[in-house]
């Protein structure tokens, strides 16, 4: 499964010579029989309609906007496969699928969808169809992603109430009510936290830190790695008197007032959050698992429209090409590049000076590197892991 990961294809044309059988056969001899630069598959494209030089030229440029758009598409549902799964990369790799199967062997034995993309339409037609569903996508993603991201977010929140130092978290899940002196007129229980290395301090002076504390009353309730929690019963009016006096003697008083409904409510809210996550997960994973795979069928197609329109541009008509999906051998793909060149320099008499790498006043290369032969990369590595 690791290959999987890190794979790039470069999928390419050529004008038949006499067969396109032919025009294969060439290529295998060139990169594999002998030095094993990459390793072939035939990609199949159907007999699509041309319709008219106008058309083509014009959706030349769409669909390179649209594989653009498709692209980020696909690479959202997978990145938000990650965030939800928030597990290893295989966990996540095993759910990113094409038409159930994994994306290599998808692309490899790739197969026009007839019932989704139906041929008979014009090209044009396919490619609304395609961002149509791309963009139904991206909203439903959109909308799915920020439900359950406030839940997540809400849940979050309340836990970390629940975790973190005494001075700061919620205390509903320490305290019990018998710690209290509840219901009394005169009366008040009061909670502290005191560093560890106070706690003979705390109890050497607690009762003199006002003028009312009740004698005896402190108990430890609860310790965490630095501090404990105290409670101490006073009388209501030496309060304020109470909480400057233990600040001054680095004890802090905790506001925290006894309420059974508020402390209910706080947990059932945690359940029900904590229920909701549960709940949304299953149907939110199956969601992006069926909505990877269409996005990602959507996006080959758009590759596959992209070769079509390019190749009937450059090679004229009849169609007559062969469309190869080539995947490079990480090692060797400068030489393959090279091999590639040498075999198809005579499409193109004008590209034998234009080479990716040289710098050409007036042509922008960088965006976008241009061979004889027909060319777009699929790169099937879609996560960008903070590994």
């Amino acid at each position: 499964m690791q290959a999987a990961a890190l794979t790039e294809f470069w999928l390419i044309s050529a004008p038949g010579e006499k067969t396109c059988q032919q025009t294969w056969d060439k290529l295998m001899v060139a990169t594999t029989r002998t030095n094993n630069l990459s390793t072939n598959n035939k990609f199949n494209i159907p007999d699509l309609k041309v319709g008219t030089l106008d058309v083509l030229v014009g959706l030349s440029d769409e669909l390179a906007k649209l594989d653009t758009f498709v692209e980020s598409v696909v690479k959202k549902v997978a990145q938000y496969m990650a965030d939800v799964l928030e597990d290893s990369r295989d966990k996540v790799q095993e759910n990113l699928l094409a038409n159930g199967v994994d994306l290599v062997t998808y692309i490899t034995r790739f197969q026009w969808d007839m019932a989704k993309y139906p041929i008979k339409q014009s090209l044009k037609n396919i490619s609304e169809i395609i961002s149509k569903q791309a963009t139904q996508i991206d909203n439903d993603l959109k909308a799915r992603a920020s439900a359950y991201n406030n839940l997540k977010g809400n849940l979050q929140n309340l836990e970390r109430k629940n975790a973190g130092s005494l001075l700061t978290r919620s205390l509903a899940d320490i305290v019990k009510k018998e710690d209290f002196v509840l219901d009394s007129e005169y009366l008040i229980t009061m909670l502290v936290v005191v560093p560890k290395t106070g706690y003979t301090d705390w109890q050497k002076t607690y009762e003199t830190l006002a003028e009312m504390v009740v004698p005896r009353s402190t108990k430890l309730l609860f310790e965490d790695n630095d501090s404990g929690l105290f409670s101490v019963t006073l009388f209501r009016k030496a309060v304020d008197d109470f909480k400057h006096k233990a600040r001054e003697n680095k004890f802090t008083v905790r506001d925290f007032q006894y309420n059974e409904e508020e402390m209910k409510a706080d947990k059932e809210e945690m359940t029900r959050l904590s229920t909701d996550k549960k709940k949304q997960f299953g149907p939110l994973v199956r969601w992006l698992k069926v909505n990877f795979s269409e996005a990602f069928i959507a996006w080959i197609h758009i590759k596959a429209l992209r070769v079509f329109v390019e190749s009937v541009l450059r090679y004229g008509l009849p169609v007559n090409f062969q469309a190869m999906l080539l995947q490079p051998n990480k090692k060797n793909m400068k030489k393959l590049r090279e091999v590639l060149y040498d075999l198809y320099k005579h499409l193109d008499s004008s590209a034998a000076i234009i080479d990716a790498s040289m710098d050409i006043p007036g042509l922008n290369l960088s965006q976008q590197e241009y061979y004889p032969y027909v060319y777009y990369k699929i790169d099937c590595n879609l996560l960008d892991f903070k590994v």
